[in-house]
């Protein structure tokens, strides 16, 4: 007998309000019948299986993963939330419903907890995954070329392997969520039966406009209208970079963090740059403009606010490089590579003023812009050190390229736009696999060349505040000892103190021969090994291109050689290191 609470007919709902509420009664009684150990109220359906692995490098994957679990939960599935490197642990002969969760970083690289599932996919061991069904969730940004490639590959490689697609994979950019969440309504559709438990309520509204209970609580949703409190620059005079710290209250805002998150900032476009676009588009500003997500506003606003005016998009790039002389003979699939050089130090704003006879409308035009993302910041501080704040250390980014000026949207904004008075949107965005060990007496090395050295200053005042006992060693490096020595006065004093075990250098032009971290690295092999030894966790923090693959590179050097294991003893002992959260990235 079905004991499912109903919405009476004669209740003074619409049919999909109606539908709405059913559903999320019977949600929560699965929910509850589940927990007491208790048969799933569906005529004795027994809940469907589903595993959910995610490949994460800021959290955002893992986030969507544990969404997809909820929601899956409430239609009458068992799911299991995993990490893709726990793979391992896995019997896939047993397993019978797989989905993916993955972002891409880098040039089209895999996060570094999906790098070992992805070798896995590649050997004959995961053969059993013939019997499985699956899809997969990716995650990038369309402004890189190899866009999603992580998704897409696992994507290709498990369909390669027989397992057979549920759904096929969604490709979201940086703007996701209306993409996620139409692939995981469509996903757990094709999972579950039409009499499964109902649909998990959307924070967005139940169908037919039906909104859900809002929030109370600040995110990224709901970013929180934050004050600026400080805004110094760290470098010294004649250097050639802007580097500032800026510090960020809190209070009111019940947002809480733990040193190794990162912050969100959701900027604001220049404004000279938004009026030179109107002008461009003919219009005065005051046009009606659609938002991207829906609804109304002016085409000023929507510039400043809600569009990404610098970075176009695909459809963009087609409709304004038809009109323009030298983008419209690179639009063809065998010039992908020119078209991409061309893009490189070119904006919006260039393919406008070389396009005069494009004639898009104002709301044309912003119907093709794609929204305006927040930027993610490495939090310096420790939340234990200054309550109610939150640090950052920002490169700001300015330089010429063909002729004009070129502004780092969110980095200026907070560099020469925000004042006193100025709401700054913020939001916490947890970085779950980049965290302090659990033990204060468990050693820990850092490498933070530039702004990487953010999270470590965070590591260094939350391991001071909770009396660790455990050593520190820095590696910290950039270009000029004399201008670039960021935080130089409190790492120095850390080191006096003896809070920091060890601080090593590396200034790139100081000296003819350039110097970088992992020279460093190379240079004290055999204490790092000791350290290693001695159960040392291993951070890295910073450019993910080119700096964290050498550093990593110095890293199995140093096993190889002053390990003695040689490069596959080196290549399973760093494996080894990763699977033990031993060794954690936080790059970009």
């Amino acid at each position: 007998m079905d004991f499912t609470p109903l919405i009476p007919e004669n209740a003074p709902f619409t049919p999909a309000q109606r539908q709405w509420l059913n559903g999320y009664l019977a949600g929560l009684l699965a929910g509850e019948t589940r927990a007491s150990g208790a048969a799933t109220p569906d005529s004795g359906r027994a809940p469907i299986p589903l595993l959910i692995l995610f490949g994460s490098q800021t959290g955002t994957a893992e986030q969507l993963a544990r969404r997809v679990a909820t929601e899956a939960r409430a239609r009458g599935c068992e799911p299991r939330v995993m990490e893709a490197a726990a793979h391992g642990s896995i019997d896939w002969t047993r397993e019978t419903n797989l989905l993916v969760v993955t972002s891409t970083y880098g040039d089209g690289e895999m996060p570094d907890n999906a790098r070992d599932f992805w070798l896995w996919l590649q050997g004959d061991a995961a053969r059993p995954l013939d019997r499985l069904g699956f899809s997969v969730l990716a995650l990038g940004d369309s402004n890189y070329p190899e866009f999603c490639a992580a998704g897409r590959n696992i994507d290709e490689r498990l369909g390669a392997l027989g397992a057979r697609r549920i759904h096929p994979r969604a490709d979201c950019d940086v703007d996701y969520e209306a993409a996620a969440k139409g692939w995981i309504d469509s996903v757990l559709a094709a999972l579950t039966p039409p009499n499964a438990a109902g649909p998990k309520p959307s924070p967005t509204g139940g169908p037919g406009g039906a909104a859900s209970p809002p929030s109370t609580g600040f995110g990224k949703a709901r970013p929180f209208p934050a004050r600026l409190l400080a805004n110094r620059r760290l470098n010294g005079e004649g250097s050639e970079k802007e580097t500032r710290h800026f510090e960020i209250s809190l209070e009111g805002s019940s947002l809480s963090y733990e040193a190794g998150d990162a912050l969100g900032v959701v900027p604001s476009n220049c404004p000279a740059l938004v009026e030179e676009i109107i002008a461009l588009l003919g219009g005065d500003g005051e046009e009606g403009v659609p938002m991207p997500g829906g609804g109304e506003t002016s085409l000023r606003r929507a510039l400043a606010t809600a569009c990404d005016i610098t970075r176009p998009g695909g459809e963009l790039l087609q409709r304004l490089g038809a009109h323009h002389p030298e983008v419209r003979t690179l639009l063809s699939p065998d010039r992908k590579e020119e078209l991409r050089r061309w893009l490189w130090g070119h904006e919006i704003i260039d393919l406008l003023l070389g396009a005069p006879g494009a004639g898009l409308k104002p709301a044309e035009f912003v119907g093709l812009l794609k929204k305006l993302a927040p930027r993610l910041y490495s939090i310096s501080s420790s939340p234990k050190a200054h309550a109610g704040e939150v640090h950052l250390t920002v490169n700001v980014v300015r330089h010429p390229s063909h002729g004009r000026s070129r502004k780092g949207v969110c980095s200026t904004f907070l560099a020469d736009r925000v004042g006193p008075a100025t709401e700054v949107p913020v939001f916490v965005q947890a970085s779950h696999g980049f965290r302090l060990p659990a033990s204060g007496e468990t050693p820990v090395i850092m490498v933070g060349p530039g702004t990487g050295v953010a999270p470590f200053r965070a590591f260094l005042h939350e391991r001071r505040a909770t009396g660790a006992t455990g050593r520190n060693w820095l590696f910290f490096g950039e270009q000029r000892s004399a201008h670039d020595f960021y935080y130089r006065e409190e790492l120095e004093g850390m080191r006096a103190e003896g809070h920091l075990t060890r601080l090593d250098t590396a200034f790139s032009r100081d000296q003819a021969a350039k110097v970088y971290v992992q020279h460093r690295i190379a240079e004290r092999a055999d204490e790092l090994w000791s350290w290693l030894q001695e159960g040392a966790h291993f951070y890295v923090c910073g450019d993910a291109s080119r700096m964290a693959r050498d550093v990593d590179a110095a890293l199995h050097a140093v096993a190889a050689t002053a390990g003695g294991l040689g490069p596959e003893g080196a290549a399973e002992y760093i494996a080894g290191l990763k699977t033990a959260k031993r060794y954690q990235r936080d790059v970009y």
